[in-house]
């Protein structure tokens, strides 16, 4: 009785689950029919003076930040050499690639007219345009992730000699993938110099592009262990021994980054805070919402990565990146929205419609099934049986040399 119980409340489980994905589809489905038959103005809340909202922050800031621990991972392992990264390469890569493919798909619904994306490389190339700098990283990086992950690709159709070759330009790609996404991060930063009078003080910078590549460093390095948790739960199946094994050493590798990129990150954003004269800004109702940015969502991570670090404690490490994640989230919903236009009259500040919501609850659901499949196929979170050796023979031999016994859950 109580194994026939048990899966029978599994069955209901799965059924509410692969019923609720159903939904989503289905309503984000009537809702890109929508966007694309009656224009931008059917789905969003959006206007000429409030011409970037919700999308602007969730799919582009947000989803460009947490996908930098491809680029953050890659270079470790490939030009660092530190060889605990291994593990996470290839999940780091492919969080990447599909972050910055699927934020390609979400402009098409967040420019008016989509059909003229491709306008600034082939018919008015805007050189001076930070826009234009954005868009050529975007479609550059999207190409080296590409190639980067060619290597897992020939291992799933066994195409030794493919396979080689794209093995030996792992670490090229590495470096021009890291030059790419550093310029791309930056630039994101750079999107709000030239709008200071419409920022609040708090948070406009003139080291703003400073503060986004540093602050998607702390967030890709903690989006890479949120999501190897995750991977860990629900898809232990696609997995093997060795990287099972491996993890709690990569782990505490991207912990003791993201705590020296959040401690730098920190000490900057206060330096700068007092040498700008905004401290008189903190004790307003914007001060305290930058305070609980800054001390909830960096101050506090960066305490417990430090704790989890010097005491192996994997369970901490893992609760420190998920409030990292949510800490840079917030910081750029706060530059895109809260920030942004903050001295309109409250009858014309910007609230985005559940529409808008919606689809972007579409598109990150389909991100994480499409995941879901490439891991399923392509030897992403395990080691093909018959290129493991060789794989070994061709990682970086530098590295930490942390014994796995020293690690606590």
């Amino acid at each position: 009785m109580t194994s026939g119980r048990t899966n029978g409340q599994g069955l209901k489980g799965h059924v509410r689950k692969n019923g609720l994905i159903f939904i989503i589809l289905l309503v984000g489905l009537g809702l890109t029919l929508l966007r694309f038959t009656c224009g931008i103005g059917a789905v969003t809340n959006l206007s000429d003076r409030n011409p970037w909202g919700f999308w602007m922050a969730f799919d582009l800031l947000c989803g460009i930040a947490v996908s930098a621990g491809g680029f953050a991972v890659a270079s470790a392992y490939y030009i660092f050499g530190f060889k605990q990264f291994h593990v996470y390469v290839r999940a780091a890569l492919t969080t990447a690639f599909l972050g910055y493919f699927f934020e390609v798909i979400a402009l098409l619904y967040e420019v008016g007219q989509p059909w003229r994306l491709v306008y600034p490389f082939f018919l008015s190339q805007g050189t001076t345009s930070v826009l234009f700098l954005v868009g050529l990283c975007v479609a550059l990086y999207l190409t080296v992730l590409s190639c980067e992950l060619l290597p897992a690709l020939f291992e799933r159709l066994d195409r030794k000699k493919a396979w080689e070759t794209a093995v030996r330009l792992a670490a090229p790609l590495a470096v021009i993938g890291a030059v790419v996404a550093v310029v791309h991060q930056s630039s994101l930063g750079s999107l709000y110099l030239i709008v200071p009078s419409k920022m609040h003080p708090l948070w406009y910078s003139r080291f703003m592009p400073l503060f986004f590549l540093l602050s998607s460093l702390f967030a890709g390095l903690s989006m890479v262990v949120v999501e190897g948790r995750l991977a860990h739960k629900f898809m232990r199946g696609f997995m093997d021994d060795r990287h099972a094994r491996d993890a709690d050493r990569a782990v505490l590798a991207c912990g003791r980054g993201a705590y020296l990129f959040m401690l730098g990150y920190f000490v900057i954003r206060c330096m700068e805070l007092a040498a700008g004269g905004n401290l008189r800004y903190l004790f307003s109702g914007y001060g305290v919402w930058f305070l609980l940015e800054l001390v909830g969502g960096v101050a506090l991570p960066a305490f417990m990565y430090f704790i989890g670090v010097r005491s192996g404690r994997l369970r901490l490490i893992q609760r420190a990146a998920i409030i990292a994640v949510l800490g840079v989230m917030l910081n750029r919903f706060n530059v895109g929205l809260v920030a942004f236009n903050y001295n309109l009259p409250p009858a014309e500040r910007y609230f985005p419609s559940w529409m808008e919501v919606a689809i972007s609850v579409f598109l990150v659901t389909l991100l994480v099934i499409a995941y879901r499949c490439i891991c399923s196929g392509v030897p992403i979170l395990r080691t093909h049986e018959n290129y493991g050796e060789e794989i070994r023979e061709k990682s970086p031999a530098r590295g930490s040399k942390s014994n796995s016994s020293d690690v606590k859950r």
